[in-house]
């Protein structure tokens, strides 16, 4: 046995100040939290003891459960107090140490989930792992002090055997990562043209046809595949019809599901029921934005007769006000327009002192007759599936019509909604976490910006100016060329961001160009491009972080980590795929094109065997599949020019890339050429975007549309019908 020092004085809770609305949950804990860093890993060795990781999120209800359960209990605490450094982690502020660990929860365990338990060494090697452990022994499961106990027996008994299962386990994830490396100096490969329909026939197989989705229950929206689907279905293919299939079945499903607020708009996280009726009901901000596109992108694609484009415009809509609503932060934490968007809102309500999931948003029958009368109320509970017994709880069921409703119960929804919204607001409502995190802003960017485009709703592209400013002045720190991850009540603080945040980010700021035709977003994305690949590029081989945790390092067998598989987000390699891909459709850059071929050659094992984690490697390959198509919109600003624009933003073509400019009067070109080959009496100036050089306006300013593959354009066109017969011309 090895001698065990007690804990010091200075050993208390340590959350109260922290800035992570997660980890304050946690400061009236008696157990004594240390926040993840050197100093309390340093702790752990002067005292010879191991650590106890515990990793959350603020939304998380299973979270609140424990907590209650065990991290509450006096007993369960003295004892965490005496035998571990006990450290607490938000996994939405570092999720470069949420990855690692739950890459050896499921090793260790087979599972994997929040809260993640995680038992290390002081220098942070991962040896026992799980996620939920009980009060009291469950079948199957031990309590979380019967876990103690045990882990504490095996460091004191069995010391050698544990360090050498956690070494042994940090060589196997670094022998995983190293499987996972590409390198970005070598010449990008071709893809196998049949990977993308064979993609198509991979999810079919999965595909639950009668609920829509993927696989069983639980459910979570496939958002990114989705995106993929979409980008297929527009491009004319054996596989296409089939792709379009897929997409709407489960877009409309989960319109017409609890997991869309049939009230207040935007979608919570998951379903537990294959059916999507009993959602877990946080409110996620990286969901809302991807899902947000999803639907623009829909109606851009013209939807089926099954999912019509009006209804999954309504949905967008819908989406966009709860999150620009509920999420937005006003400059300096008053009243106002939003300038940034915060992470969640709780899966749980506080009702009488006790969390109850969901019971903002359930409903009896009674409930429903109460406030609308015994005829409304009877004819909302049938409409909106709530019966007798509630679905989740003694509180009742989510409201939500699980098909398409009539035209009279449409109607009758629309009469009836105000109230029921009315009535909702009056209940306790679900926590929100205010942090603002860089990447899922930048989703947010790219996702409002086209649905004001696409929706007609410029109020919603005035929003993503904000944000995109927003991030620009709070997360951007231009003299270092680097973006912090998280800031708090206008303030970053904390780790630098990953991989995903600049994706993210950069392709938000390419977005929020490609709709307001305004430069300085270009030059912000360049920026935010280009220090990407000086910060996570290292030796050729691309990684998610850039060395923030010297304990995560350790834990992944101290190889750069880089994971391809999407998980909720796309994947930080397959999101900066697809930014490089557009940067150099906009740029002419051949050498980032060549970086995003090098990380596409991760699809090949996943293509056709695990196409429902790679949704954004496959979108962004059906991209460079079909060029992508590059856009160049010259001429005088007005009407004409913002009808070309605006077809162009509505164009489901994969991937296309959009530049506008105001060109000079001239006679176009004489003959099709590569950038900065158009004649004409005056050319967009040199020093703008590369897409725009060489570009000229017609005759007194008159607006034209050049399309273009590689730099390489066809004649240009004047009218929106001939930009939308080209573009069919050219495949899309």
């Amino acid at each position: 046995m090895r001698a065990e020092q007690t804990p010091e004085p200075a050993d208390r809770n340590a959350l109260g100040e922290e800035p992570s609305a997660y980890l304050r949950q946690h400061a009236g804990n008696p157990v004594h939290w240390q926040p993840f860093g050197d100093q309390a890993f340093a702790r752990a060795a002067a005292r010879n003891v191991p650590v106890f990781l515990s990793i959350g999120y603020a939304a998380c209800h299973w979270c609140h459960v424990m907590a209650h359960e065990s991290f509450e209990d006096q007993a369960t605490a003295d004892y965490l107090n005496a035998h571990f450094v006990a450290i607490k982690v938000d996994r939405e502020e570092r999720p470069d140490v949420d990855s690692v660990y739950m890459a050896a929860t499921q090793a260790v365990s087979g599972e994997g989930g929040w809260p993640m338990s995680v038992f290390l060494t002081p220098d942070g090697l991962a040896f026992h792992a799980g996620t939920y452990f009980p009060p009291r022994p469950m079948p199957g499961r031990p309590s979380f002090l019967q876990v103690l106990e045990a882990v504490h027996d095996a460091w004191e008994e069995r010391r050698d055997a544990v360090e050498e299962n956690a070494r042994s386990l940090a060589e196997n994830m670094g022998r995983a990562q190293l499987s996972a490396a590409v390198n970005l100096s070598a010449p990008p490969g071709l893809l196998d043209p049949e990977l993308l329909p064979a993609a198509v026939r991979s999810l079919r197989r999965s595909e639950d046809p009668d609920d829509g989705g993927f696989g069983a229950a639980p459910k979570f929206p496939p958002s990114a595949v989705l995106e993929f689907l979409m980008r297929h279905a527009a491009v004319a293919s054996d596989t296409a019809d089939e792709a379009r299939g897929m997409a709407g079945r489960t877009l409309a499903a989960m319109a017409r599901s609890a997991l869309f607020d049939q009230l207040d708009g935007g979608f919570a996280r998951y379903s537990v029921t294959r059916d999507w009726s009993v959602p877990h009901f946080e409110k996620m901000l990286y969901d809302n934005a991807q899902l947000l596109r999803a639907y623009v992108h829909w109606v851009r694609l013209g939807g089926t007769p099954g999912f019509p484009e009006a209804e999954a415009a309504e949905v967008a809509v819908r989406t966009a006000e709860w999150m620009l609503a509920s999420l937005g932060l006003p400059a300096g934490g008053g009243h106002g327009a939003a300038v940034a968007l915060a992470s969640s809102l709780d899966a749980d309500s506080v009702v009488n002192g006790e969390h109850h999931e969901g019971a903002t948003y359930l409903w009896t029958a009674g409930d429903l007759e109460n406030l609308l009368g015994s005829d409304d109320g009877a004819a909302v509970a049938r409409t909106m599936n709530v019966g007798e017994q509630g679905t989740v709880s003694e509180l009742g069921s989510p409201l939500h019509p699980a098909r398409a409703l009539s035209p009279e119960e449409a109607a009758h929804w629309a009469a009836v909604r105000p109230r029921l919204l009315a009535a909702r607001a009056a209940r306790p409502q679900p926590a929100r976490d205010d942090k603002v995190v860089a990447g899922w802003n930048g989703m947010a960017v790219a996702a409002l910006a086209e649905a004001g485009a696409v929706l007609d709703r410029p109020g919603l592209v005035d929003a993503a100016v904000r944000i995109a400013g927003y991030l620009e002045t709070v997360h951007w720190r231009a003299a270092e060329g680097e973006l912090v991850r998280v800031s708090h009540a206008g303030a970053a603080r904390g780790i630098g961001g990953l991989l995903e945040d600049y994706a993210f980010c950069g392709e938000g700021f390419l977005t929020l160009f490609a709709v307001t035709g305004d430069p300085h977003w270009y030059g912000l994305a360049e920026s935010v491009i280009l220090a990407a690949c000086r910060r996570f590029i290292v030796d050729g081989s691309l990684a998610d972080t850039a060395g923030e945790s010297a304990q995560v390092f350790n834990a992944q067998g101290r190889q750069p980590g880089l994971d391809p598989f999407d998980g909720a987000t796309p994947s930080g390699a397959a999101a900066f795929a697809g930014v490089l891909l557009s940067y150099a459709a906009l740029s002419g850059s051949s050498e980032h094109r060549a970086m995003a071929g090098n990380i596409l050659s991760l699809l090949p094992p996943l293509a056709e065997r695990a196409p429902r984690v790679a949704g954004w490697l496959l979108a962004t390959a059906q991209a460079a599949a079909e060029g992508p198509v590059e856009a160049a919109v010259v001429g005088r600003p007005g009407p004409a020019r913002d009808a070309l624009h605006g077809a162009l933003l509505r164009s489901p073509s994969p991937g296309l890339v959009i530049a506008v400019g105001d060109g000079a009067a001239g006679h176009g070109p004489a003959s099709d050429g590569p950038a900065g080959d158009g004649q004409g009496e005056a050319a967009v100036p040199a020093g703008t975007v590369p897409l725009l050089r060489g570009r000229t306006a017609g005759a007194d300013g008159a607006p034209l549309v050049y399309l273009c593959r590689d730099m390489i354009c066809e004649r240009p066109v004047a009218s929106v019908p001939e930009v939308r017969q080209r573009l069919s011309r050219m495949g899309i």
